[in-house]
């Protein structure tokens, strides 16, 4: 328990920083400088104010100075990126596998709400979560056999780690390459775009943590929610379904902390 405590302090600094990534990557502003600021009055945020989860209780949610709102995402990204850190530990125990979960929950976090907010799926995180993910394939291995059996029916065997470096390249271009193909020929046939290309490296990188398996259980799972909840929004708002964007990076950010909780606890 006291590992899945650390882990919650440690989930609730992490999301106070993806925060930070959410508001600013889209701007293409450095989350590095300056220190955060408040978008309303522009007064530097002390550092007693930027506590994870307790500040924005004590301010009861708005700006000590301005008194202006704070929004509801930035204690919701901390809450779930806190509690996701929590439940994977506790389950996992503090292992290799479980910092690995907790780092592809993290990405997926940051890349639900950019693009539910400002429809951009940074390639700091699907870029970079690709390069790591291929990277810890080597220390930890990647639960899957498809791109093994496909190696092994050209006699190439390889070693363990090797192999699991092998299944995450196989689990990023696979579905990715599927993806890219669906959206390429919707383009062809309805003369418009229907998929960004942050989807399809989104994509790529949940497969590169999950394998081919778990990727296309998530393009299913992702696919079928927004599908639905898409068409029950455009409904319920009367939008013109014609040229409202859904952001499907949001579905497939849930569906892929859905399925690889399922795929990594059980």
């Amino acid at each position: 328990m006291l590992e899945a405590l650390i882990a919650l302090l440690f989930g609730l600094l992490i999301g106070s920083f993806l925060n930070v990534c959410i508001h600013r990557m889209p701007r293409d502003l450095s989350v590095v400088r300056p220190r955060s600021r408040c978008p309303s009055c522009d007064r530097q945020i002390a550092w007693y104010d930027n506590i994870p989860l307790v500040s924005y209780l004590m301010l009861y949610g708005r700006c000590r100075y301005c008194r202006a709102r704070i929004p509801w995402r930035y204690p919701a990204v901390e809450a779930l990126t806190g509690a996701l850190f929590f439940g994977i530990v506790l389950a996992m125990g503090p292992t290799a596998e479980a910092a690995k979960l907790c780092l592809l929950n993290a990405l997926l976090v940051g890349l639900l709400f950019t693009d539910l907010e400002e429809r951009i799926l940074p390639d700091e995180f699907t870029l970079g979560g690709l390069l790591a993910a291929v990277g810890l394939a080597w220390f930890v291995p990647v639960r899957d056999f498809l791109g093994r059996a496909a190696l092994s029916l050209y006699g190439v065997e390889w070693g363990p780690n090797a192999s699991s470096v092998a299944e995450a390249v196989f689990g990023a271009a696979v579905p990715a390459g599927f993806l890219w193909l669906a959206g390429f020929l919707f383009e062809k046939i309805r003369h418009k775009q229907g998929l960004g290309l942050g989807d399809v490296k989104m994509v790529a990188m949940i497969g590169a943590f999950l394998g081919i398996r778990g990727a296309l259980l998530v393009l299913v799972v992702g696919s079928v929610t927004g599908s639905v909840v898409g068409l029950l929004y455009i409904a319920l708002t009367r939008k013109d379904s014609s040229t409202y964007e859904l952001p499907f990076g949001t579905f497939l950010g849930v569906a892929g902390i859905a399925v690889s909780l399922y795929l990594g606890v059980e």
